[in-house]
């Protein structure tokens, strides 16, 4: 992952096939981080099955960096949304629809003409002969399952990313406010509490978040009393946020791209759901090195209110499990204690 500079990728798409002929696979997954992150099993099953093909995802320009750290893609072509991807030359040889149930993703993709899509059944496509649409699974599985639904193998439990070789902060604790929605954001106030008494205890906290998200993260360092190099909101891209969590020792999040990160790298969580299951969109591996808090109500995660049941998440559970995770990770980083003899060593006359 390139992350020296935070150079943003160019944003010119590949010519296709390339030039040494061989055929390529698009796949559309024009959504968020998360989803670029929950996507990466089968992306890589997918890597796998065509081991000759150019794999093309459509996906924002902002997480190329990401896309191709992940092993499985060649090339990422600037796409936002459920719309025809940007694409010249001869049509791929398949196309693959990890992005929704459909419509509008199977006609994004079928404007390219593949040789072959793979998709979700949907009733406005009946010539896409697909699995149907599975409702309650983790979001990792279902797109697993689609792949086996066409004979390729994909692991829901490949999730891993290899940390880049420079990470921002090392040992920072870093806290992430921010969600897409209000119904996922838990309140500031209740953010800076916890940011407080970590800080206290001794950890170095930051505070992340897009630019928009900036005022926020200065309220949260100013109420806890963080000195102003701890925001660094606005001031990350994909990149640079991928290398603060790769070297970071807790995040605390709410139910948003960063704690998806926390799992591909390895990073303990505390991750704060509302109305969202964390069975469905929870970390999937290494459950010991995360904290998934839910007062287990279900609503509408793109409410413009704060979820009662996110609200009902208090700062001191948040605290103590914070706590639990830092000091389990300080423990196993301690070097073990070793037993002297006493004379070890000497022959005594």
């Amino acid at each position: 992952m390139a992350v020296a500079g935070g150079r943003e990728p160019a944003a010119q798409p590949p010519r296709v096939p390339a030039q040494d002929g061989s055929p390529a696979v698009l796949v559309l997954r024009a959504l968020g981080l998360g989803d670029l992150l929950t996507g990466v099993p089968a992306l890589r099953g997918l890597r796998r099955r065509f081991p000759r093909h150019r794999i093309v995802l459509a996906a924002p320009l902002a997480l190329a960096d990401l896309a191709l750290a992940t092993g499985a893609v060649d090339a990422l072509v600037p796409t936002r949304g459920p719309v025809p991807p940007p694409w010249r030359g001869r049509p791929p040889e398949l196309a693959v629809n990890l992005h929704g149930r459909g419509p509008q993703s199977i006609a994004a993709l079928k404007a390219r003409s593949p040789g072959r899509l793979w998709s979700h059944a949907c009733g406005a496509h009946p010539d896409v002969a697909g699995p149907s649409w599975p409702a309650e699974v983790h979001e990792t599985d279902r797109w697993c399952a689609l792949l086996h639904y066409y004979g390729v193998a994909a692991d829901p439990t490949d999730l891993r990313l290899t940390p880049p070789d420079a990470v921002g902060r090392p040992g920072a604790v870093v806290v992430h406010p921010g969600a897409a929605h209000e119904a996922r954001r838990w309140p500031v106030l209740r953010f800076a509490e916890v940011a407080k008494h970590l800080a206290a205890r001794g950890e170095a906290v930051v505070v992340t978040g897009s630019a928009a998200e900036r005022p926020l993260a200065e309220r949260i360092a100013r109420v806890a009393r963080l000195p102003g190099r701890a925001v660094l909101a606005g001031g990350t891209n994909v990149a640079r946020l991928a290398a603060l969590v790769a070297g970071a020792s807790l995040v605390i999040c709410g139910d948003t791209g960063v704690a998806h990160l926390a799992t591909a790298f390895g990073t303990p969580s505390v991750v704060l759901f509302g109305p969202v299951s964390p069975r469905l969109w929870g970390p999937r591996i290494d459950h010991e090195l995360h904290a998934s808090l839910w007062a287990g109500r279900i609503g509408s995660p793109f409410g413009d209110r704060l979820d009662s049941g996110l609200a009902q998440i208090g700062t001191d559970q948040v605290i103590a499990a914070a706590e639990r995770l830092l000091d389990a990770r300080a423990a196993a980083r301690r070097p073990p204690e070793t037993t002297s003899v006493e004379g070890a060593g000497h022959v005594r006359g």
